[in-house]
């Protein structure tokens, strides 16, 4: 993996130089209610993200200070509503009827997601997740192999332990993917964050269910375009990279504004 100063993201690469490619969705699920319509908006999001992601981790190209890009009206509508705003959700934080959601696909053997984690989120949610404007929903993207799945996996067992974001903040300290997702390891980083049943932690891990949560979050990240970790969208908006942490502000701030306008004018903001 590139260090830091050279690029701003962990790139999954093109399928001829071993990029994974997209997952096909498990048999049996529901269509879409608007199939025709959906298949549209993913063809269009995919072109739009893929375009983003490619600019970010572009090799000898520097981290953009531009905001995140805004696609067709229609697109980014279809985009904002795979925010789940749902209570129960353990892999998120903030206001259900936050007016803004930030949803980020990222890898636990990212080192770019590492750095968003270390360095610009604690200033996202002490600025604006505290006090109601940000929710922020995680999606588990693996896209570096099976210890990747395995740490996909093992932080939504924590999160069964309301112990995610504990778990989140072990699995991206410095240094720590250096010493790998082993069971045991993955173990150690359970107790690190609290997690207080290890047994039904491991049992967790190890189930269908985490696995189907896994797949469905990388099934989501696929169909929209992401080929890079971290990948964002920002009530709608994609952002791809590592970028420096005024771009995230200013996207959100954006974001609250255009939410607050559509209020003023007489329809109920998101």
């Amino acid at each position: 993996m590139p260090t830091p100063d050279r690029r701003p993201s962990s790139p999954a690469k093109p399928p001829s130089s071993g990029r994974r490619p997209p997952k096909k969705p498990a048999s049996g699920r529901k269509p879409s209610r608007k199939p025709l319509l959906f298949a549209l908006v993913v063809a269009l999001a995919a072109g739009l993200l893929g375009l983003v992601s490619y600019r970010a981790t572009a090799p000898d190209e520097p981290a953009s200070d531009t905001p995140a890009t805004a696609p067709d009206p229609g697109v980014q509508e279809e985009l904002a509503e795979l925010a789940r705003r749902d209570a129960g959700d353990k892999l998120a934080q903030g206001r259900t009827d936050a007016p803004v959601v930030l949803i980020e696909y990222a890898d636990f053997q990212c080192g770019y997601c590492g750095k968003f984690a270390r360095d610009t989120e604690p200033e996202l949610i002490k600025r604006y997740v505290d006090e109601g404007t940000l929710r922020i929903e995680w999606r588990n993207f693996p896209i570096f192999g099976e210890a990747s799945e395995a740490a996909a996996r093992a932080s939504w067992a924590a999160g069964r332990q309301d112990r995610f974001w504990a778990f989140h903040r072990a699995a991206y300290a410095e240094g720590a993917k250096e010493k790998g997702f082993g069971k045991d390891r993955l173990r150690a980083l359970a107790r690190q964050a609290g997690v207080k049943d290890l047994d039904r932690f491991a049992r967790d891990t190890d189930s269908a269910a985490a696995t189907e949560a896994v797949r469905a979050d990388q099934e989501q990240a696929y169909g929209i375009g992401a080929t890079s970790t971290p990948s964002f969208l920002i009530n709608g908006r994609p952002l791809a990279g590592a970028q420096p942490t005024a771009v995230f502000t200013q996207a959100i701030e954006d974001a609250a504004a255009e939410e607050a306008n559509v209020g003023s004018a007489g329809d109920p903001a998101k």
